[in-house]
């Protein structure tokens, strides 16, 4: 094997795990300028807030329809297309000060949301066994890293230079990762052939945006409002619709029936509610620390000073990676989610113990992301020992939806605690501290939901193989054992 082709073997877990990290830095870069757009832009907040809304409703729907484009056409070049499509919409964002070109340029962006489930397909099918876990690990984790960084990163750039630099950076970001993957890393051979389901895609398209369009909009619009309720009741008749027409479909967009085996579909179960746990951690912890000290519990802190606390989060998630995969093959994946669950369960415990100190409350969070590291990478875990290799990145993609309804669904449920909890510090109303405690109650019962949820799933076989034999052919030599077998 030549010097280069060693170098790129080497390199593609790293440059997978960089794409990973600049998806979740891309979504949480928005969020340090959003006070500021309406007065940049000339737009009103509400508004405004659709820069949020349009890359999760984007990233929701085109998930699981690159994952499984990535199935039939080619991972690689599939992953390098949701990239270029974050970077162009970074580029966009950079170029202009409209509103409606911002929104459209992050509803393009939403399509990195792929970009992990794709990664994670792709590490299966070119590492060997024994790199692959704790590959996966890391790759799960740079979820939570990216968002650590990112937040930081961005206010940073925010409060010392033109908010159109941020956007210029991330493109650069973005300009190469596409070009390291396009070097790096190889196209796998895996694939499942057929016919795109496209309608089957519209019809997934149309169900989920009614869905998380409810209920990000729910707490402006008014859950009893015509528009939400209408919303919901499109939301179930078309899904409904859908379900019956993926059961008939000779090539579905996803295979319903592997859905339907408990160590797929209590993995989305889990993967929905772990989903939910997390995401309330940074929601509320942003927001506890730039609290006025009027209030008697908040810090006062700066949007720079607020990134740098969640810095210690990514950290260890950066660090943990290998020790979930270790824990993984020594007990199995669904005893390592199970752990992570209620390790975020304890976290909270922290956070309701204490949530005026600031080391307390970096201690609270820091563990909450200890348990989110565990349970984030044994879910994908789970998903690739329980289906073919054909269909490794469209059932990721499903599962990453499920992580991004459940974040959807926790962003609302939290929004609606705190609306309802809250008291007027200098004229203006402020979340209470019982407000917030409520908040950590709810998302670690929710991750005790998580647990069980976890041990329900049936136990690991101890290998790699899903459950029943995979199609022929399907399971090929990685780039390791090419590697080896050019040696």
């Amino acid at each position: 094997m030549d010097r280069t082709a060693a170098i790129r073997n080497r390199l593609t877990v790293p440059v997978l795990a960089f794409g990973g990290i600049l998806m979740a830095v891309m979504q949480t870069v928005v969020v340090p300028l959003l006070p500021d757009l309406p007065r940049l832009t000339g737009a009103s907040a509400g508004t405004v807030s659709w820069m949020v809304t349009a890359t999760l409703l984007s990233g929701a729907v085109l998930t699981p329809v690159l994952g499984r484009a990535g199935d039939m056409y080619g991972k690689r070049r599939v992953l390098m297309a949701a990239l270029a499509l974050m970077t162009l919409g970074s580029v966009l964002c950079a170029l202009t000060s409209d509103i409606g070109v911002l929104i459209a340029a992050r509803t393009l962006s939403g399509a990195a949301a792929a970009v992990v489930p794709l990664s994670i397909s792709i590490l299966r099918d070119e590492l060997p066994p024994e790199r692959r876990g704790s590959a996966v690990a890391l790759m799960s984790s740079t979820v939570g890293i990216g968002a650590a960084l990112g937040l930081p990163l961005a206010a940073v750039i925010v409060q010392y230079a033109d908010w159109h630099t941020m956007f210029w950076v991330t493109s650069a970001l973005g300009a190469a990762g596409v070009t390291l993957v396009w070097w790096a890393v190889r196209e796998s051979p895996v694939r499942e052939p057929g016919r795109f389901d496209v309608p089957g895609a519209l019809g997934l398209a149309v169900g989920l945006v009614c869905l998380l369009l409810g209920v990000s909009q729910g707490g402006q619009w008014g859950w009893g409002g015509p528009r939400v309720v209408g919303l919901f009741l499109a939301a179930a008749v078309v899904l409904a619709l859908w379900w019956w027409q993926q059961l008939r479909a000779e090539q579905p967009l996803v295979d319903l029936r592997l859905v339907a085996r408990p160590r797929v579909g209590l993995s989305h179960v889990a993967a929905l509610l772990a989903g939910f746990a997390f995401y309330a951690n940074t929601l509320v912890t942003a927001q506890l620390v730039q609290a006025p000290e009027a209030t008697g519990y908040g810090l006062g802190l700066s949007i720079v000073a607020t990134g740098l606390c969640l810095l210690p989060s990514g950290v260890v998630m950066l660090l943990l990676s290998p020790v979930s995969a270790r824990i993984s093959a020594a007990r199995g994946p669904r005893v390592t989610l199970a752990l992570g669950a209620a390790v975020i369960a304890a976290g909270y415990a922290v956070r309701i113990a204490d949530s005026r100190d600031l080391w307390m409350i970096i201690a609270g969070a820091t563990v909450v992301a200890t348990g989110t590291t565990l349970a984030y990478s044994a879910l994908p875990t789970l998903i690739l020992r329980a289906v073919p290799a054909g269909q490794t990145a469209s059932a990721n993609g499903v599962n990453v939806l499920m992580r991004t309804i459940g974040q959807a669904c926790s962003s609302a449920a939290v929004a609606a605690v705190l609306v309802h909890h809250t008291s007027l510090v200098g004229g203006a109303p402020v979340p209470t501290l019982h407000g917030y405690l409520l908040a950590f109650a709810m998302a670690g019962a929710v991750a005790l939901l998580a647990v069980a949820a976890a041990l329900c799933i049936p136990g690991d076989s101890g290998s790699d193989a899903p459950d029943g034999p995979e199609p022929a052919g399907d399971r090929t030599p990685g780039a390791h054992d090419r590697a080896m077998e050019g040696a």
